[in-house]
């Protein structure tokens, strides 16, 4: 496909940009830094911004664009958005990944190049260590009196090699140890990600030549959620890009940073501007939620940042009644039974499909999907807490990978007689591991016979009753027909065993779960995706997300317990406000703690009322 000129080139997919985002789409000899509060469209200018360095030539082939997330929603939405405003052979340049999955990449493919004591081992294992493991550590090595906290804290902070990091005698001791215990099975090395970072900023550090690859590779970079980057991510972007041509492009919002408690660096925004020089640009419209909220909005805004702007309300209003309120119940008991039965009658009306609700908790999703459970199911719901492990990976986790993301179309066109969107998708990822062009008339009969003939023999199987065994066969043909080790090889997270084998697991696993009771794979394949499902999930896994109706469970003062008016828990606040796109509501339960007086009154005036709930 041919280049359009700068001054030809329109939006791709919408009707229109707001003046600023323009503005920062167009900074591509500058570095810019976009500042845009919820609902202002992150995603989609940075779609828009791709769309328009690529369709215009700016970043021609073979250079890429590389886009780093902080979630695996976030960076997936964002390739998918990408995917859809630009041609395939345009769009297969743009890398969407996360923080972890970059650093991941580059140990997998270079780590070799890492000299001892800290070369890690071709089959290293990624580990997930929590308190009981940093504590026990702590003990065994005599400083049970240091916190786990400081120990994570160091082990992040320390660049390699360890004996260099200008740490104290006790914890250059104590982070050397950590690391040595790492890799006390040479053919076996444990990293978790913090490690992995690091690991990536030194093999950067030490080797220019990789370092000038990376940087020739990669003249454009977006940085998602720029508010939430820690110190030890910073340094490695410094490390990686600062003094090169490459021009980054950072967008987030400081009253939405609420990851301090997992180092997100207080002034990251202005360590930004003093170290890549760049553009300050502010976003003034929100897509996401209508006037009436918006202006909620505002009044917190405010509260955590008195210079926080006016912002637009881009999005309709399309429901009646009360759009926001905190509602009170006496009990537990009369708080889930309550709950359900108005979200049953609202999904009865025809108001909202059950997963456009979301239920928002701060922490212990699990405990929660337990004390609600009978209730919805009384009601004819269904709770799905995403954050539960199927098969070693999380729910959430596992319907973002790019497996399922590849699979799952291929089920559904075995399921259902017509499914577009699903025969499109499938389309796409047959040309990108095929490497068939959109111009390439012949190639594309080719590649759509073959698909007609998978879809045949995908119908053929699931004429057969729905059961966990057929799952594993199905997956089995859908891989069979992807070319396995071709797909694997598409996929830079899937080329070691370890790693794939791990997600092809979580996904079968999930298959064979949602398999139970179903009567056809059509409502196997909607459990998969959550169709008909309420979404749980803590506000820490909601970032990037939004719902027609948003109810955060527990504003009292004892889940709540830290929340003051001026700190980060405020954040935390308006982060679980910003996610409604229509209704946002909050519950408190006089039995599990008491009103949080002071917020109750900062809202009365917006229109947020505490009322008995439904």
């Amino acid at each position: 496909m041919g280049f359009v000129r700068r001054e030809d080139w329109q939006p791709q997919g919408i009707a229109s940009l707001e003046p600023a985002a323009l503005k920062a789409l167009g900074h591509s000899d500058v570095s810019v830094c976009v500042t845009a509060s919820a609902g202002a469209g992150k995603t989609e200018f940075l779609a828009q911004k791709a769309a328009y360095l690529l369709q215009t030539g700016i970043c021609r082939p073979p250079y890429r664009i590389l886009a780093i997330s902080f979630k695996r929603d976030a960076a997936k939405n964002l390739g998918e958005r990408v995917r859809e405003r630009c041609p395939p052979d345009m769009a297969t340049r743009f890398d969407s990944m996360t923080f972890d999955a970059f650093t991941k990449t580059l140990i997998d493919r270079f780590g070799g190049a890492i000299p001892p004591p800290y070369r890690p081992s071709f089959g290293y294992q990624i580990t997930f260590p929590g308190r009981m493991d940093w504590n026990e550590f702590l003990r065994g090595h005599g400083a049970q009196n240091q916190s786990h906290q400081s120990l994570e804290k160091h082990l992040a902070n320390a660049k390699l090699p360890i004996a260099a990091a200008g740490l104290s005698p006790l914890w250059t001791r104590l982070v050397e140890a950590w690391w040595g215990e790492a890799y006390g099975t040479p053919d076996e090395t444990r990293l978790a990600f913090p490690m992995l970072n690091r690991l990536t900023e030194y093999l950067l550090r030490i080797r220019p030549n990789i370092r000038g690859a990376l940087r020739l590779t990669y003249p454009f970079v977006f940085l998602d959620e720029f508010q939430d980057t820690t110190e030890a991510q910073y340094e490695l972007l410094k490390t990686a890009f600062l003094g090169s041509s490459t021009k980054l492009t950072a967008v987030g919002d400081d009253k939405q940073r609420i990851m301090s408690w997992a180092g997100a660096m207080p002034d990251g925004f202005d360590r930004l501007a003093a170290d890549f020089e760049t553009e300050a640009v502010t976003l003034l419209s929100n897509w996401r939620s209508h006037e009436d909220l918006v202006r909620i909005q505002h009044v917190i805004a405010q509260h955590i940042d008195e210079g926080s702007p006016e912002i637009e309300a881009k999005a309709d209003r399309q429901i009646d009644g009360d759009v926001a309120a905190i509602w009170t119940y006496s009990t537990k008991e009369a708080e889930q039974i309550g709950l359900a039965g108005w979200i049953a009658r609202e999904v009865r009306d025809g108001i909202a499909k059950p997963h456009e609700f979301a239920l928002l908790v701060r922490m212990r999703a699990d405990n929660v999907e337990a004390d609600f459970k009978e209730s919805f199911s009384a009601n004819g719901l269904t709770l799905r807490n995403v954050a539960r492990s199927v098969g070693g990976v999380s729910i959430q986790d596992t319907l973002t990978e790019e497996l399922t993301q590849a699979v799952i179309p291929l089920f559904r066109l075995g399921s259902t007689a017509k499914y577009p969107d699903a025969w499109q998708a499938s389309l796409d990822t047959l040309r990108t591991l095929r490497a068939i062009e959109e111009d390439n008339i012949v190639g594309g009969e080719a590649v759509r016979d073959e698909l007609e003939a998978c879809v045949s023999v995908m119908r053929a199987a699931m004429r057969h009753a729905v059961s966990g065994d057929r799952c594993a066969d199905l997956l089995a043909l859908a891989m069979d027909f992807l070319d396995e080790s071709a797909f694997r090889s598409s996929v830079p997270a899937y080329r070691r065993d370890t790693d794939y084998n791990r997600t092809k697991s979580g996904v079968l696993a999930l298959m064979q779960e949602c398999a139970e009771g179903a009567a056809t794979w059509s409502k196997m394949l909607d459990r998969f995706e959550g169709l008909g499902e309420i979404p749980l999930m803590t506000i820490h896994k909601s970032k990037g997300l939004e719902f027609h109706t948003m109810i955060f469970l527990g504003l009292d003062g004892q889940s709540w317990w830290s929340l003051k008016p001026n700190n980060e828990e405020m954040k935390s606040f308006f982060v679980a406000f910003t996610r409604a796109k229509q209704r946002a509501f909050f519950t408190r339960c006089v039995e599990s703690g008491d009103a949080i007086d002071w917020l109750e009154e900062l809202l009365a005036p917006a229109g947020v009322a505490n009322t008995r709930g439904p």
